[in-house]
């Protein structure tokens, strides 16, 4: 199987770096840190360049293209430190009007199942179902609640993990209005969080929800796997800048294998989520996510380690990729499930 970019691939993959580093730059990014609302502007200039309908048919007003070329995107974004719920709206684009064109922001969260809209209230479908039980200590976490116009909910939290394929699940639409929510600290300065406590209404989709978590997972592994390949990036240009004893300290030994331990743990990431990608089988993308994860994690630890623990300081970027890296680690799948399920996948 050949992974080799192709041309078009590579100018896609080209242009989107260009254009985040034009819009999203350094200097956006640490406004962005002090003021976390999403740049609407920025987010039309996506929907513009092709960015959430890059999957619709091209009769619809989409780009036509595939998975592989959306994972090629999503690690931009997770290079480029970008924040938003970009895989929602990525995978919602051709359910939800306006998203497509950058003119509705909307958010995904995986939440137990409650009563069927309607239920026990006597109302039709979507016509007022209550809050659900249940929720209110222990509810799903929303992402930049304040900017979406939103949510969709995919019911059965243990079906949350993408390799349990085989529980019932649904998809319900609520406007962000009809979501109540109690603020939650988030980890990541540049990703506000929101517990929710209930919701007054929401409306069914009809959507293929494990196929929906199953790309939800592996999209969010290419944003890991961005953050993996852009930390090795950081700490290797400051390994060869930052001088001690009168050398570089990339010329020391403890320090270079630190550097090609990084760069071997983007590449084995990068190589599953690409083969995943093609081949979008559950066990296919359970390892690409699990990989992905732990890349983006302990490269940008070694990062720190590379920059002396500086890292760890509010000047430093590096600590956003962490932060931000154990975030998405935590999205779709986590290790224990991932790791059940690939043992499962051995001896079947």
């Amino acid at each position: 199987m050949d992974f080799q970019l192709g041309p078009e691939q590579r100018a896609l993959r080209d242009g989107m770096r260009e254009l985040l580093a034009g819009r999203f730059g350094r200097e956006r990014l640490r406004a962005a840190v002090e003021a976390p609302a999403l740049d609407r502007a920025l987010w039309r200039e996506l929907a513009e360049a092709g960015f959430f309908a890059l999957r619709l048919p091209e009769a619809d007003g989409g780009v036509g293209l595939g998975l592989p070329e959306a994972v090629l995107l999503m690690e931009e974004t997770g290079r480029a430190l970008l924040p938003g719920p970009l895989v929602a709206c990525q995978l919602l684009a051709g359910a939800v009007d306006g998203v497509a064109t950058g003119e509705r922001i909307v958010a995904l969260a995986e939440t137990a199942v409650g009563p069927e809209p309607g239920a026990g209230s006597g109302l039709p479908p979507g016509a007022g179902a209550g809050p659900y039980p249940g929720a209110a200590g222990d509810g799903p976490l929303w992402e930049h609640p304040a900017d979406c116009d939103a949510l969709i909910t995919l019911g059965d939290a243990e079906g949350a993990d993408p390799v349990d394929q085989g529980r019932a699940a649904g998809a319900y639409r609520s406007a962000a209005t009809d979501v109540l929510c109690a603020p939650f600290a988030s980890v990541d300065p540049l990703t506000p969080l929101a517990r929710i406590t209930g919701i007054v209404r929401k409306t069914p989709l009809p959507l293929d929800v494990p196929r929906l978590r199953r790309e939800a997972a592996l999209l969010t592994a290419a944003q890991q796997l961005g953050s993996a390949a852009r930390t090795v990036e950081t700490a290797v240009a400051y390994a060869r800048e930052r001088e001690q004893f009168g050398a570089p300290i990339g010329s020391f030994q403890a320090v270079k294998h630190l550097c090609a331990q990084m760069l071997v743990r983007a590449e084995i990431a990068r190589s599953a989520v690409y083969a995943a990608s093609v081949t979008e089988g559950v066990l296919d993308v359970t390892a690409a996510k699990l990989l992905a994860d732990e890349a983006a994690v302990r490269n940008a630890r070694d990062c720190l380690q590379v920059h002396g623990g500086m890292g760890f300081t509010w000047e430093s970027d590096v600590h956003l990729h962490l932060k931000r890296a154990w975030l998405r680690a935590a999205r779709w799948g986590g290790v224990a499930a991932a790791e059940e399920a690939l043992a499962a996948g051995l001896i079947a």
